[in-house]
């Protein structure tokens, strides 16, 4: 009796630790779909490299920043933002690619047509993290390509408060202050030209570039210095594109208490108090919109590589209203918006090239 009650007890236990062991199994199945879960919603890793100027430079950067921020406010735990700045002159720009993306960063974006080659270079290196080249242009991209170039109709822009100066200006002379001659800045120029001579085509406007090299972006002192010439020289509204130089512009032209126009973001904002009433408009370049649109595309899985234009159709240029200036451009507005208007529908086609200005100049001669 004894012995069957042993037997008894024995298979009991093999029953029991059959159960045991199949329950085992089943929580680390269930420990392993948790960990993979936890991998299915890790949070996209965005990088953003700034260009000469950093975040502060009140223009191009911080519009870029801006962006990034707005997207970590929107988004929260589902990203992760990361930015780094560059050398005083830029030389490491590829580094700072190439460290994101060694560290596993999903989207990087380089803030800057300087950063062109290093990205290009870099996208070929990193073939499944995805690249933003913010001003770059790199040829034969295509949507499958991991690298999607953000670029801006800034003629459009700099036409409109172009038309702004010239029907604010008293001495019938504007000014243009860019930064590094090239013929993305050559844009700006063309586009506020075409804008005052669209309004009066006797209108002088002065124009001075900064330099030719990156450093012109962030040289305040010269800057000062080149609007302090053109307003000697009669020129009472300035307008410039030069990004951390700026800040030197906009100092002499509220000095001489003349009237200034910013640009990329709304510099009324970040502008020094006494600054503010010179500060006719800013001619807004969405970087923050381009920035912002391409973290939520990756997010919802519907990265396109190749070209986005962001123009005044796209939101992606305009001009600055806000508390500061309303009262200054309150008899213009109207103006202006009738402008906008006729170069969203394309009554208007704005000169993006010093060519194409002489051309438009030629027709409203006729």
């Amino acid at each position: 009796m004894r012995l069957k009650l042993v037997g008894w007890l024995t298979v009991l236990l093999l029953i029991v630790s059959v159960i045991l062991a199949g329950c085992g199994q089943k929580t680390a199945s269930n420990q392993g779909s948790s960990q993979e879960g936890a991998k299915g919603t890790k949070p996209l890793r965005v990088g953003l490299v700034f260009d000469v100027g950093g975040r502060g430079d009140l223009s191009f950067n911080d519009a870029a920043y801006a962006g990034l921020e707005k997207a970590k406010k929107d988004f929260g735990d589902k990203i992760e933002i990361k930015y780094l700045e560059p050398s005083a002159g830029g030389e490491n720009r590829e580094q700072l690619l190439r460290l994101l993306a060694e560290d596993k960063y999903d989207l990087i974006f380089g803030v800057g047509f300087m950063f062109t080659d290093h990205i290009k270079k870099v996208s070929n290196e990193f073939p499944q993290t995805k690249f933003g080249l913010i001003d770059g242009y790199i040829p034969d991209l295509k949507e499958d390509s991991n690298v999607s170039c953000l670029l801006f109709k800034e003629n459009e822009g700099s036409f409109l408060v172009g038309a702004a100066a010239a029907l604010k200006t008293k001495t019938n002379k504007i000014g243009f202050i860019g930064g590094m001659k090239i013929p993305l800045i050559e844009k700006f120029e063309a586009g506020y030209i075409a804008g005052a001579k669209y309004i009066n085509p006797k209108i002088e406007v002065l124009s001075d570039y900064i330099g030719t090299t990156g450093e012109a972006f962030k040289d305040p002192v010269k800057g000062k210095e080149l609007a302090l010439s053109q307003i000697k020289n009669g020129a009472d509204v300035i307008y410039h594109a030069s990004g951390a130089s700026g800040v030197g512009v906009i100092e002499a032209a509220a000095s001489q208490k003349k009237l200034v126009i910013g640009v990329d973001s709304d510099q009324s904002l970040t502008a020094k108090p006494d600054q503010r009433p010179y500060i006719l408009t800013s001619m807004l370049k969405r970087v923050d919109v381009a920035v912002y649109d391409t973290i939520k595309a990756t997010l919802e899985n519907k990265f396109k590589g190749g070209y986005r234009i962001f123009g005044i159709a796209e939101n992606g240029v305009g001009y600055a209203v806000n508390q500061y200036n309303e009262e200054m451009l309150k008899d213009i507005k109207g103006k202006l918006e009738e402008l906008k208007k006729k170069i969203e529908t394309g009554e208007i086609k704005v000169p993006a090239s010093k060519q194409e200005l002489s051309e438009f100049e030629n027709k409203l001669s006729k």
